[in-house]
């Protein structure tokens, strides 16, 4: 085996599952066709849990190091979500673009030797009962492929999944520009929805945003066809919606993108998995592109590492599948119910005005926010097992600081709780606590991407150990 694993795509959903393996020891391998890491912003904000998540793993200080912005809340079609109810250090958006995201955790993955491999595209690959052989500009062979390539994955192509869902009906564009001041100067603010946004009377509209650097901004306008955006049609565009009030100078990059909404019916086939955008594209509604991505990366990477390293049954990867494919699905859901909200024609506005009022009560609001925020995924079981594990202080410290390393977690308010734990010290740190965020739990088990598997009191703990980090 020339690896353990083999990523193709260097996106941050890529290489979050990258970092995770080489974080717990296995050998990854990035593949990636472009040359040197692309400078366009793309996505543009961490929801409350991808937030979480990049704290678990002690990133969380460099990307808000990067952060443009912060915006106290979310949105749903547009209609403001309150964050503050949630149960979160970090009720908020942070404004991190996603090139910084991808900068950082390239940068963690060199940091734990990883193999980056740029210049490269997958031009096949065969999968048997030991390995995958991929074919590109080398033949390379490793234990298992993981595809993070993106809403055209050759590896799911490859591999032939299928991919349903609804067609593009309308494409927009977004483009990184460097503005200066014409009649008005350019908008400092930040927020999710865009500054300094036009709409015109045939319902096409545009916004500007600052993203970091000065001058620097995103340029986002509805319309286009399925081909990408030539420089001529942004400057035409741009003049069309702010005429001279403000200056375009230089348009770096422009891409476009389309309210198609499709998801990949099997996230595995074999030794070989979809993540990301190679398993669900959506409209960027409300933030949860980049984020959802992430949040596959932090379930598939320690779960992958965990069976590859013969710590837990294969079977473990099976719960990858079963645990983000309804993820994802609830996403598409709810990007298109934002997007029938948000229609130009008089029953859609009628629809926006319903939702806004019932969003208007605040346990709507929080049930929504918990929704797009990520803050509410439950993988499924009795009481507080399936849903994460809510930071708390111990000591002078947080729980999150016990997830640095990658590993399980074992907490408990008694010491008999913690005699099983000894042997697993390879795959779990356990430490005795005052308290825990629940009344009545005297002890917790918590995954290693931060959401709990057990609890006390209740069935012995011995079974969840083997389930999810195998035999001692």
């Amino acid at each position: 085996m020339d690896t353990d694993v083999i990523v193709v795509g260097a996106g941050s959903t890529g290489l979050a599952v990258a970092t995770e393996l080489a974080l717990a020891g296995v050998r990854a391998i990035v593949l990636e066709a472009l040359t040197v890491r692309s400078g366009q912003s793309k996505a543009m904000n961490l929801q409350p849990r991808t937030a979480e998540l990049l704290d678990l793993r002690g990133l969380l200080a460099d990307a808000g190091e990067q952060a443009i912005g912060r915006i106290d809340g979310g949105h749903f079609a547009g209609i403001s979500l309150d964050y503050s109810a949630l149960d979160t250090r970090y009720p908020y958006q942070a404004g991190v673009l996603q090139a910084r995201v991808e900068e950082i955790l390239e940068n963690r993955f060199a940091e734990l030797g990883g193999d980056m491999r740029r210049d490269w595209r997958l031009t096949g690959f065969e999968q048997d009962d030991e390995g995958v052989t991929v074919q590109g500009p080398e033949t390379l062979r490793a234990r298992c492929l993981v595809g993070c390539d993106g809403g055209r994955s050759t590896v799911r192509k490859l591999l032939g999944v299928d991919f349903p869902g609804t067609e593009a009906t309308r494409w927009n564009t977004v483009a990184d520009v460097v503005l200066g001041a014409g009649t008005a100067q350019p908008p400092t603010g930040w927020t999710s929805m865009g500054q300094a946004r036009r709409r015109r009377p045939d319902g096409t509209f545009a916004s500007v945003v600052p993203i970091g650097r000065p001058g620097l901004y995103r340029f986002v306008y509805s319309g286009g066809e399925a081909d990408e955006p030539t420089s001529a049609e942004v400057a035409d565009r741009f003049r069309l919606f702010y005429g001279d009030e403000y200056t375009l100078l230089d348009i770096p990059y422009a891409s476009r993108f389309s309210n198609a909404a499709r998801q990949a019916e099997k996230y595995r086939v074999g030794r070989v998995f979809l993540a990301g955008d190679a398993a669900h594209i959506h409209l960027p509604v409300g933030g949860q592109g980049l984020n959802t991505g992430v949040q596959d990366a932090f379930n598939l990477g320690w779960k992958l590492a965990a069976a590859l390293t013969g710590r837990a049954p294969d079977a473990l990867l099976d719960t990858y599948e079963t645990e983000r494919h309804p993820v994802g699905a609830r996403v598409l859901a709810n990007v298109l119910a934002q997007s029938a909200v948000r229609g130009p024609d008089p029953g859609h506005s009628a629809l926006h005005d319903i939702v806004t009022t019932l969003l208007a009560a605040p346990d709507a609001n929080r049930v929504a926010a918990g929704m797009i925020s990520g803050l509410d995924i439950d993988y499924g079981g009795p009481g507080h097992v399936g849903t994460r594990l809510p930071d708390f202080q111990i000591g002078k410290g947080w729980a999150s600081e016990l997830f640095r390393a990658g590993r399980g977690v074992l907490l408990a308010t008694d010491e008999k709780h913690l005699a099983l734990a000894p042997p697993y010290r390879d795959r779990i740190a356990s430490t005795l606590v005052d308290a825990l965020p629940w009344k009545n739990v005297e002890a917790v088990l918590v995954r290693p991407d931060g959401y709990v598997c057990w609890t006390a009191p209740g069935e012995d703990v011995t079974g969840p150990l083997r389930t999810w980090f195998g035999a001692a």
